[in-house]
């Protein structure tokens, strides 16, 4: 059986800077090994993400056949324009709608990155040129259909159930299968099909954000969500929600849709303030139903519109952003970025956070290094801006709509395949976090799971 090797060139002992390469070796000891890529995405939190996006890879990307792409977020798309432009040239994969979406993530990446650097393109790491020589190379690859990809090697994608459109890819050779899942889903999810299951996998490199900590029950984090909502609503305040443009915006106004609509709640102004996520629920729109869940299928077969409501206002431009501070409280502000680490939010806390009556309410990781994280751990002043701003509102946080599994539901996802599983990579986590899961698995699936270290390598046999 040929030897092939696993290296972790990003997303470990973190989470964000998913870049992991598969070499399958040849059949013959002198034959080319295939190299494929499993993600390329931005590092992000801490005050070094720049200078760790910005340097070179730590192999050549003109070496690499194939990239796989999971899902659409960031932190595993964040760093392909750059591959392309330094040299990749194969074909990458995804899900259709991965493809799109990633194709809105990056131009927004891309617009960002020149504003930070006073619109000078040659200070960027990439342009929206480099975007579109990336999508160039792009092609669909659809659920449960085998893909060949050369020396006896099939790809079999399986719904993640993280976002629309995020896959888990099986390499199969030889009778052997290593699974890399990418981010696995929060199941049953309000939108989603739930994660499938994985019952014969040899290796498995798996997420571990929330490797040592269980989520609310759904029923607990909906009450929850409704009744912050409605103590807002009574102390006249405004309720600023910085949210991932990608998913969880969707699953907000989907929520916040159902409250109105069921009288939980008067249909108060509500403002989506990102031009991105109007951009991707757009595409969520387009993609009604396919890809989404029975009993989202059947409101859509009704006549339902999932995401839109009385009194929400999409503002897509500067000034009808800046106007929102002139509509009367109580209101709602749902606004990027999701870890407050730029983007419009912001802009709202540095005019909301210092009220009493406001409230802040995040929904999900904030990574180490980011705003979120400060505001979440309870910090009493923040710099917004270059200006200190006073923590006088309330700061809530909600852990149960986050788009990953927890760590019962990721042991209970390897506990499927703990009969043929010989190796578990716990990657795309926080250390103590991946380290958690690592014992858990060990005690109570009896797996060999581990830790990898950033740029090490291991032999695998595929």
């Amino acid at each position: 059986m040929a030897n092939s090797k696993l290296t972790f060139y990003g997303g470990t002992g973190v989470v964000t800077g998913a870049n992991f390469l598969l070499e399958i070796g040849a059949q013959q000891a002198d034959g080319k090994p295939l190299k494929v890529l499993v993600d390329c995405g931005f590092v992000q939190g801490g005050s070094d993400s720049h200078t760790l996006n910005a340097k070179s890879f730590d192999y050549d990307p003109a070496s690499i056949d194939i990239l796989f792409v999971t899902h659409a977020h960031l932190d595993h798309v964040g760093k392909i324009p750059k591959l392309v432009k330094d040299g990749f040239k194969g074909v990458i994969y995804s899900t259709p709608p991965t493809r799109r979406l990633a194709q809105v993530i990056l131009e927004d990446s891309a617009r960002l990155l020149l504003r930070d650097a006073n619109n000078d393109p040659k200070k960027v790491i990439y342009t929206e040129e480099d975007i579109l020589s990336a999508m160039k190379l792009w092609k669909d690859i659809p659920y449960h259909e085998n893909t060949e990809i050369g020396l006896g090697v099939s790809v079999y994608p399986k719904n993640a159930g993280h976002i629309l459109g995020s896959a888990m890819y099986e390499f199969s050779r030889n009778g052997r299968k290593i699974v890399f899942t990418g981010d696995l889903g929060n199941s049953p999810d309000l939108l989603l099909p739930d994660t499938e299951k994985v019952t014969d996998a040899n290796y498995m490199i798996m997420e571990s954000v929330y490797g040592d900590r269980n989520h609310e029950s759904k029923e607990d984090r909906k009450n929850k969500f409704i009744q912050i909502v409605k103590d807002n609503i009574a102390r006249k305040g405004v309720l600023i929600i910085p949210a991932f443009s990608l998913e969880r915006t969707q699953i907000v106004l989907y929520e916040l849709d159902e409250m109105i609509e069921q009288k939980i709640i008067p249909p108060i102004p509500v403002f989506l303030d990102s031009p991105m996520a109007i951009r991707v629920t757009e595409i969520y729109k387009e993609t009604l139903p396919e890809g989404f869940n029975d009993e989202i299928k059947r409101e859509v077969a009704s006549g339902e519109d999932l995401f839109d409501f009385p009194n929400l206002k999409d503002t897509l431009t500067t000034a009808e952003s800046k106007s929102i501070i002139d509509t009367p409280n109580p209101k709602i502000i749902i606004a990027g970025s999701g870890m407050s680490n730029g983007g419009r939010v912001i802009h709202h806390e540095k005019n909301y956070l210092p009220d009493p009556n406001n409230t802040l309410l995040t929904m999900g990781y904030e990574a180490v290094g980011t705003l979120g994280r400060e505001l979440v751990d309870g910090a009493k002043n923040v710099n917004i801006m270059g200006e200190n701003v006073p923590v006088r509102a309330r700061v809530e946080n909600i852990q149960g709509y986050s788009g990953h599994k927890d760590s019962d539901h990721l042991i209970a996802f390897v506990g499927d395949t703990h009969e043929t599983v010989e190796k578990v990579f716990c990657v795309m986590g926080e250390p103590k976090s991946s380290l958690s899961l690592v014992q858990r698995l060990r005690d109570y699936v009896g797996v060999n799971a581990l830790m990898p270290k950033l740029g090490e390598s291991v032999d695998i046999n595929l």
